[in-house]
């Protein structure tokens, strides 16, 4: 089989009616890294950059169905997940990346929408922990989401190195935690990679745009590692491109805007 011309992703995600977050963000992300974007859908949401209204999670047939369907014909050299929406969903999930053998698998454990609105069924966090984390490349929780995910608050930069070496020692094979929601002058993020920390500090913007800001940076990685770029090179490379989209935001909705995906990014 020859090589594809065009490096292939998956994004395993919910589709967002506001375009700025979700399955919308990813492919836009992929398009942005010159990456051919495919998709499987797993819940329908409403909503806008005020707040998700409401969501239906698709039969867990149908998403299987279009994994496996992307997986015969359009072999994806990396993939993502987003949300998930329930236990149900993220067990079919595992097991079509597990019996597919999708490779470099980026986990972002989506929970509660950047608008505090819950994206996930209560106690499908034990789900996530045993079924994916084990399979996950990398996983990308932001403060509360590594909280949940540990069982231990996640507040200071020490938390973030604990959590991130928690992680890992439960199966994943790195884990970045992203410090977007502490509180400072400076945002910095945690990346441990199984045998070194590596932190990565920033400016902080003084915006209200940072809606997708989790899939758009978990899409960034996975559209690096596709390109075959190595873990470290494509975090960074995904971070850099974030703080560029959130910097140059086209002040779009009323609420928590979307990002400006259309930047260039700096190719790992």
């Amino acid at each position: 089989m020859s090589t594809p011309s065009l490096p292939v992703a998956l994004t395993i995600a919910g589709s967002d009616s506001g375009g700025g977050a979700g399955i919308q963000a990813d492919l836009k992300t992929f398009q942005a890294y010159g990456v051919f974007g495919t998709s499987a859908i797993t819940a329908v949401t409403v909503q806008n950059t005020l707040g998700v209204r409401d969501f239906l999670a698709l039969p867990t047939a149908l998403v299987r169905g279009q994994i496996k369907a992307v997986a015969d014909d359009l072999r994806p050299q990396a993939c993502k997940t987003g949300m998930l929406a329930a236990a149900e969903l993220v067990g079919t999930v595992a097991s079509a990346i597990r019996e597919l053998k999708l490779p470099n698998y980026v986990l972002d454990p989506v929970m509660v929408a950047t608008s505090g609105d819950r994206l996930l069924a209560d106690g499908a966090e034990r789900a996530i922990m045993e079924l994916l984390l084990p399979l996950a490349t990398l996983v990308t929780p932001n403060l509360d989401e590594a909280t949940l995910l540990t069982g231990v608050p996640v507040r200071t930069v020490e938390d973030m190195e604990r959590a991130a070496r928690q992680l890992v020692a439960a199966g994943a094979q790195a884990a970045l935690v992203k410090g977007g929601h502490m509180v400072g002058d400076a945002v910095v993020d945690v990346l441990f990679d199984g045998s070194a920390i590596h932190a990565y500090r920033r400016s902080r913007l003084d915006t209200r745009n940072t809606h997708g800001t989790g899939c758009t940076l978990s899409a960034a990685v996975a559209a690096g590692l596709a390109r075959g770029a190595t873990l470290q090179a494509a975090v960074e490379s995904a971070l850099d491109y974030v703080h560029r989209a959130i910097a140059g935001a086209p002040h779009l909705g009323r609420g928590n805007g979307p990002l400006n995906h259309l930047v260039a990014p700096v190719l790992p």
